[in-house]
C-alpha cells in the first residue's frame, strides 16, 4: 500500500513540474 502512495505522489509532483514547465498546454 505504501508504495502505491509514493508512486501517486511521484506521479502528481512530476505532473505538476510538467504543467510549470508548459502552462500553456493547461
Amino acid at each position: 500500500m505504501t508504495w502505491i502512495l509514493a508512486a501517486v505522489v511521484v506521479l502528481v509532483f512530476v505532473y505538476l513540474c510538467y504543467a510549470l514547465i508548459n502552462p500553456e498546454k493547461f
